[in-house]
C-alpha cells in the first residue's frame, strides 16, 4: 500500500512539472507589447521620483542676468578697464558691437562671468562708473525644471536599457525592426534632454552681462549738421506755401460757391431784419 502511494504520489509530481515545462515561454513567444514597457517605465518612474532626502541641501540652480548702460569719457579706458576686470574674475567676451550715431559713438558687450564671480565682477567694474543710465540684475531658479528633467532623463535610460534587452532576445525580423523603431524614438528624446540639461548648466555656470557704454561728441560736423537742416527746414516751409496756393487754385470753384452761398445768407438775414 505505501508503495502504490509512493508510486501514484511521484507520477503526480512529474505529471505537474511537465504541465509547467509546457508553458514556459521561448524567446520565440516573447510579448513586445506595451504592458511590459509600461511596466518598465513605471517602475523607472518610481525609482527616480523618489523623494530626496531631506537632510541633503538641495544645490539650488540659478542663471543670473545683467544690464548696465552708462556715459564715459574715454572709450578706450573704459575698454582697457573692462578687459582687465574680466581677466581678473575668468570671464570672456561673447559678443562686441560698435557704431555711430550723429553725436555719439556707442560700444555694446555681451560677457560671460562664471557665476560666483558676478556680484564681485559687477562692482570692481562700477568704481570707473560715474553714474549708470539704466542697471538691471535678474536671478531665474530653474532647480525644479533641472531635476524634473534628470528623472526623466533617467526614466528614457531605463527604458533604453529594457529595449536593447528585448532587441537581443528578439528572433523575427517585424520584432526587431519594432524595438529598433521604439529604440530611435527613446534615443532621441534622451539626446534632446541631455541637450537641454547642458545648456541649462552651462547658463547656470556662466552668468551674462550686457554692457552698453557710449561718449557724446559734440562736432563741428554735428553743428554744420545742425544749421543745414535748419535751413532746410526754411526752404520747405517756403515750399509748403507754394503748395497751399496751388492748392486753393485746384479748387476755386468750391471757394467760388461757398463765397456766394455766405453772400446770399447775409442778404436774406438783412432782409427779414
Amino acid at each position: 500500500m505505501k508503495i502504490l502511494t509512493y508510486l501514484l504520489f511521484s507520477f503526480v509530481f512529474l505529471l505537474g512539472c511537465g504541465g509547467g515545462n509546457s508553458n514556459t515561454t521561448s524567446p520565440e513567444s516573447v510579448d513586445y507589447g506595451n504592458a511590459e514597457i509600461l511596466e518598465v517605465e513605471a517602475s523607472a518612474t518610481k525609482e527616480f521620483s523618489k523623494p530626496s532626502n531631506p537632510s541633503e541641501a538641495i544645490q539650488r540652480k540659478l542663471i543670473k542676468r545683467g544690464d548696465i548702460s552708462f556715459e564715459t569719457n574715454d572709450l578706450s579706458k573704459t575698454r582697457n578697464h573692462i578687459e582687465q576686470t574680466l581677466q581678473k574674475f575668468n570671464g570672456y567676451v561673447s559678443e562686441d558691437n560698435q557704431y555711430k550715431s550723429l553725436n555719439n559713438i556707442t560700444n555694446n558687450l555681451t560677457v560671460r562671468i562664471p557665476s560666483q564671480n558676478f556680484d564681485a565682477f559687477l562692482n570692481e567694474l562700477s568704481t570707473e562708473v560715474d553714474k549708470f543710465d539704466h542697471k538691471n540684475v535678474s536671478v531665474n531658479d530653474v532647480t525644479e525644471q533641472f531635476l524634473d528633467i534628470e528623472a526623466r532623463l533617467g526614466v528614457k535610460k531605463a527604458l533604453e536599457q529594457r529595449y536593447n534587452q528585448l532587441l537581443q532576445k528578439a528572433k523575427s525580423v517585424k520584432e526587431i525592426l519594432e524595438i529598433e523603431k521604439e529604440l530611435a524614438s527613446v534615443r532621441s528624446d534622451i539626446e534632446s534632454m541631455e541637450g537641454r540639461l547642458q545648456y541649462l548648466q552651462n547658463q547656470v555656470s556662466y552668468s551674462t552681462l550686457s554692457i552698453r557704454y557710449y561718449k557724446v561728441e559734440l562736432t563741428k560736423s554735428s553743428s554744420k549738421g545742425f544749421w543745414r537742416r535748419l535751413g532746410n527746414a526754411f526752404f520747405n516751409g517756403i515750399d509748403n506755401i507754394k503748395w497751399f496756393f496751388i492748392g486753393l487754385v485746384n479748387i476755386w470753384p468750391f471757394i467760388l460757391l461757398l463765397v456766394g452761398g455766405i453772400y446770399l445768407l447775409r442778404k436774406r438775414i438783412k432782409r427779414k431784419k
